[in-house]
């Protein structure tokens, strides 16, 4: 079998603090011996759980990488009982060019899971993230954001699983992120996903969507900040008490929540972030973006909610998402 080519410049199993590397060889026009360097730290100390924390996986989304980096700078060997993995910029191409996908070879890394060993550079580093990353941690942090198409609601999110144990717990852990939102997610399309990869080896796992726009706020990376501290604690790596607030648990129950562009145009939105809307209710109109004179196109929710995602540039494609509408389930 093949071996993935990724190794680490540091430790990932010995007590204190270590930053370094994964170092992907990666031979390319301009450099023919040279790597791809994937920032990691690894703050250990004492026997304890394993905690995975990752931003980046699309490189367009920042408040993860923020409050990781700032985690990582911080936090030290003595704070901490077990051991805590981050890794900023698990996408760290995509991250280096403000893109969703890899500019190297298109990849999303996020549709790339348990990737390949000797596939594509994507391939590569998801391949070694499951296989060598994930298997070592309890419970799995994934940072992400709407990027430079989409604005979200701030909310911290477990998945509908099969196994009901595991569900409460990622639930659970969810619970203590204590995003203002709480979303508990039946995904339509889960193939290739970290997510979906995690949770398949058993572990208990929360991911978030943050806000968007192609950039961070001062209140969203508090929101990452404080979640990350308070998952912590919750997993009984890190002593203190949670700061904690008021969430409203939503529910996305099926594909009824997403409102898809059927035709290209200018997106004129008809309701903000966290309004409620009702069933047949138009959410935007899309107007013709190369002629005057005709009416536009209505855009209509298909079930009761609140707003919780809307697209973010005026001009919409065909079939891009236009809003998710969820609901307030308690």
């Amino acid at each position: 079998m093949t071996e993935n080519p990724i190794t680490p410049t540091i430790p990932l199993d010995a007590e204190g603090a270590h930053h370094g590397f994964l170092r992907l060889p990666y031979s390319r026009d301009d450099s023919a011996w040279g790597a791809v360097m994937i920032p990691i730290s690894v703050i250990a100390s004492g026997a304890g759980p394993t905690a995975l924390l990752t931003g980046g996986n699309h490189g367009d989304e920042y408040e993860g990488p923020i409050a990781l980096q700032e985690l990582a700078a911080t936090l030290r060997p003595g704070d901490i009982t077990g051991r805590v993995i981050v890794l900023p910029m698990m996408n760290l191409p995509a991250f280096a060019a403000g893109r969703r996908c890899s500019p190297i070879d298109g990849g999303n890394m996020n549709r790339s899971f348990p990737g390949r060993p000797d596939g594509t550079v994507t391939q590569k580093i998801a391949h070694y993230i499951a296989s060598r990353l994930v298997p070592l941690a309890d419970i799995v942090l994934d940072y992400h954001s709407g990027g430079r198409t989409l604005d979200f609601l701030p909310f911290a999110a477990a998945h509908v699983l099969e196994d009901k144990a595991q569900e409460a717990a990622c639930v659970a852990a969810m619970r203590a992120f204590n995003a203002p939102y709480s979303m508990k997610m039946l995904e339509i399309d889960n193939a290739g996903m970290f997510d979906t990869e995690v949770e398949a080896r058993g572990k208990t796992f929360v991911t978030t969507e943050l806000g968007g726009a192609g950039t961070a706020t001062a209140a969203s990376v508090a929101i990452a900040r404080r979640g990350a501290r308070n998952l912590l604690i919750h997993a009984g790596i890190l002593g203190g008490e949670p700061e904690t607030a008021p969430s409203v648990m939503l529910d996305m129950p099926d594909a009824r929540c997403f409102v898809t562009a059927e035709r290209p145009g200018l997106l004129e939105p008809l309701v903000d972030l966290g309004a409620e809307v009702r069933a047949g209710q138009p959410v935007g109109r899309l107007w013709p973006a190369d002629r005057s004179g005709i009416a536009p196109l209505p855009c209509h929710a298909a079930l009761d909610g609140i707003l919780a995602a809307r697209h973010v540039p005026g001009l919409a494609q065909m079939g891009d998402c236009l809003a998710v509408v969820a609901q307030v389930s308690g």
